[in-house]
């Protein structure tokens, strides 16, 4: 509530009671201002400064449930302590539906008074809680607003200097003579390539703490048989994906291991120019755990493995199932289907 007094407007047609509820809202800290009528009280709301209305059931031109009514249609309204002589309970159930904060049942003496007053000081402090709360949420979303802009710009930064990274190491690549620090300096590129695809993601988007992982995975996929094309492979890729979002680690985690494991095919899978098709599968095998599997229709694991590759990037692989608490598995020849099944959460 405001620093300055507390205002009570009482809206009610007996001057004799009125003046009576004055003094005593007075005795408890409170100003207190009357209207006669329904239409005088609205008038006085719209000059602002009210905190809490006291108003009667009957008033000269219609009910309080009228005034209610009109209360509704305004922005911004004070709590109502709905004032009736009326035994009948459908008016004190029609105040409440209509808005009303509470209500008092209407009586000369000072146990009127008195109750009246307790109501009042409840909604006092109910409505100095709904406005704490309500500033509390405001700094709050201002805070978070905050945080996404700066996590939206971090994401940027790191994709640009990983961007930056993986041209440095291009350069390197092209000046390098021997064909194996190529091929090495260009699957570099890919993991860096990979990672930062993650934060791409991320800068464009308005959740920064999760990654829609078939989009991204289909677009890297994509990157990778472009880049692999140009080295001189010819197979191509296929992308079977449902829809699922796992958080920013863990698509970091995902990325490079789906790299390591589509360059391998790649390289491996179809020897002597042959052409073939690798297929990443991404689908939901229960309500928190994902199944993805890269597979082909290649000469198979045991093949590949004495095709005299480093071994680095089955290293890779294991640590990354590893990091996603997964066990990979791979199938018998014909072809290579490298499977694991990972929590999505």
């Amino acid at each position: 509530m405001p620093n300055r007094p507390v205002s009570i407007l009482y809206i009610d047609d007996d001057p004799g009671l009125t003046r009576l509820v004055q003094k005593t809202l007075g005795r408890r800290g409170y100003t207190v201002e009357s209207s006669s009528t329904g239409e005088a009280g609205l008038a006085r709301l719209a000059d602002g400064g009210i905190d809490v209305i006291a108003l009667d059931h009957f008033l000269p031109t219609g009910t309080g449930l009228d005034f209610l009514g009109d209360l509704a249609r305004l922005p911004e309204r004070p709590p109502v302590v709905y004032v009736t002589a009326s035994g009948d309970t459908t008016v004190i159930v029609a105040a409440l539906k209509a808005g009303a904060a509470d209500y008092v049942p209407k009586a000369v003496g000072e146990e009127f008074l008195e109750i009246l007053g307790s109501a009042i000081d409840q909604a006092v402090e109910k409505a100095r809680l709904q406005r704490a709360r309500d500033l509390a949420e405001h700094e709050m979303r201002i805070a978070k607003e905050r945080a996404e802009i700066l996590l939206h710009e971090v994401n940027h930064r790191v994709a640009n200097s990983l961007a930056i990274v993986g041209s440095m190491i291009r350069l390197q690549t092209n000046a390098a003579a021997d064909a194996h620090v190529k091929q090495a300096l260009g699957e570099a590129q890919s993991r860096i390539a990979a990672i930062a695809g993650v934060h791409r993601r991320l800068y464009s988007s308005h959740d920064v703490r999760n990654v829609e992982l078939s989009a991204y995975l289909c677009g890297l996929v994509s990157e990778l048989e472009t880049a692999m094309k140009a080295s001189g492979h010819t197979s191509t890729t296929l992308c079977q994906m449902e829809i699922a979002f796992v958080p920013t680690d863990k698509a970091v985690t995902v990325g490079v291991l789906v790299t390591e494991l589509v360059i391998n095919a790649f390289k491996y899978a179809y020897p002597d120019q042959r052409t073939g098709e690798i297929r990443v599968i991404l689908r939901l095998d229960d309500a928190d755990r994902l199944a993805l599997i890269v597979e082909d229709d290649g000469v198979g694991r045991s093949r590949a493995n004495s095709s005299g590759g480093t071994g680095v990037g089955s290293r890779i692989v294991s640590a990354m199932a590893t990091s996603l608490d997964a066990t990979i598995t791979y199938s018998e020849p014909p072809g290579c289907s490298a499977r694991l099944s990972f929590k999505a959460s």
